[in-house]
């Protein structure tokens, strides 16, 4: 098979048609937000917009084919996730976290489960939420470690028909929805059997809504963030919620493996979110380029240290770009080396968002720390992309450091050389 970047002609409409979306809708998102107090405030602001994101048909556009939407891949979210992100983190952020939402459905539910809890997302109308509860207070990097350490330390215990779940979770989009009483959809991440190894005592439970919300999640706060100023993430109780014995996806005690494969899925998308906004911010700053000479005789594009830097720029969103591509493309085609494509995107393309667009605010000089300058708010966006959906240092730490140490370990299957 040759090597070939190009878009076919349904993913150059995709491109076309988020695009056009992004500008003429979610462009009003920050206009929409900006001006108000609260994180809770603001995150109900965008509620508008992502009505028009389902009614457009984009979450329906994200999910597979087979389980009921017109999903053909990965490479499809990355499309969408590029325009999106270019314009607002915002909503676009809230889309793919109940995208994550879904995935342990998507990967490991049953086929009646699929039906029952993705049938809410596959409508062009309202406004749904999804959300992956995995993060806890303290930190859950940890979260496979065996006694001494604590690891995963939400619990579920079995009432006859039913998981009792309680603990406590936070940094997940959209949790405790618009209301505060939870999203339409809840994965829950949580310790099934106190007394096994990790990898038999781990769980993932769906805990869907109930039309007055879900009784026992308790909202402690929502996170006041220094980028993503519009998007929710709740700290949040679970306070003996009730969900039915049958909602285990997959396989009681098998959540280890879901989780990795869940943040698998989802992983090359951080580096298209770092793409876009390296893209946005290079935008900015060869326009300023172009059309300032302050106090000079000729634009400062014409000095060549400007040159350069936009020239580097411009390397790192193309690289980041193929890389996030080829992730993506190889994810869709269960190619080997996939999930280590995957890793090595987010980390590159987040990376190399705040570099690029830190050295793009010296291209502009000291108004690009002035919010009045766009700058200034993508590079507080991007600092969430090397943090989050399992920080770079855990991905580094846990995951690509183990694919090295595996014996059976080829360096050259990631590139398709082996």
């Amino acid at each position: 098979m040759p090597i070939d970047f190009t878009l076919t002609a349904e993913q150059r409409e995709l491109q076309m048609s988020a695009r056009s979306f992004a500008r003429t809708v979610l462009s009003g998102v920050a206009d929409a937000t900006r001006h108000l107090a609260t994180p809770a405030e603001r995150f109900a602001a965008t509620r508008p917009f992502y009505e028009q994101v389902v009614k457009a048909g984009f979450l329906r556009r994200m999910i597979p084919a087979p389980l009921g939407g017109e999903g053909t891949g990965v490479f499809d979210m990355a499309v969408v996730a590029e325009e999106f992100q270019a314009v607002d983190v915002n909503v676009s952020l809230t889309l793919f976290g109940s995208l994550l939402g879904l995935m342990p459905v998507m990967l490991a539910g049953s086929p009646a489960q699929q039906r029952t809890f993705i049938a809410p997302f596959l409508e062009r109308a309202g406004t749904p939420l999804a959300a992956f509860a995995f993060s806890e207070p303290g930190g859950s990097a940890n979260f496979a470690s065996p006694v001494p350490g604590t690891g995963l330390r939400t619990a579920a215990r079995l009432d006859g028909e039913e998981w009792v779940i309680t603990g406590a979770k936070q940094w997940v989009s959209s949790a405790t929805g618009w209301d505060g009483n939870g999203a339409d959809l809840i994965c829950v991440v949580c310790r099934t059997d106190p007394t096994a190894a990790p990898d038999s005592a781990i769980s993932v439970i769906a805990v869907p809504r109930s039309a007055g919300g879900i009784k026992g999640i308790v909202l402690e706060r929502a996170a006041d963030l220094m980028g993503h100023r519009a998007h929710l993430t709740p700290r949040f109780r679970l306070e003996q919620v009730r969900t039915a014995r049958d909602n285990v996806l997959g396989r009681a005690g098998g959540g280890l493996e879901l989780v990795e494969m869940s943040f698998a899925g989802t992983a090359a998308l951080v580096g298209v979110f770092g793409v876009a906004l390296m893209r946005a911010a290079f935008d900015y700053a060869l326009n300023f380029a172009r059309t300032e000479n302050r106090g000079g005789a000729a634009p400062i594009i014409e000095h060549q240290a400007v040159g350069y830097a936009l020239a580097d720029a411009k390397m790192a969103i193309e690289a980041a770009r193929y890389l996030s591509w080829k992730a993506c493309h190889a994810m869709d085609s269960n190619a080997p080396g996939a999930f280590e494509l995957a890793l090595h995107a987010k980390v590159f393309g987040s990376e190399t968002a705040v570099k690029m667009i830190t050295d793009l605010m010296r291209v502009v000089g000291i108004e690009s720390y002035d919010h009045q300058c766009p700058l200034a708010g993508l590079l507080q966006d991007a600092m969430a992309y090397p943090l989050f959906d399992g920080g770079n240092m855990g991905v580094r730490r846990r995951q690509l450091h183990a694919l090295l140490k595996s014996p059976g370990y080829d360096p050259l299957t990631a590139s398709g050389a082996a």
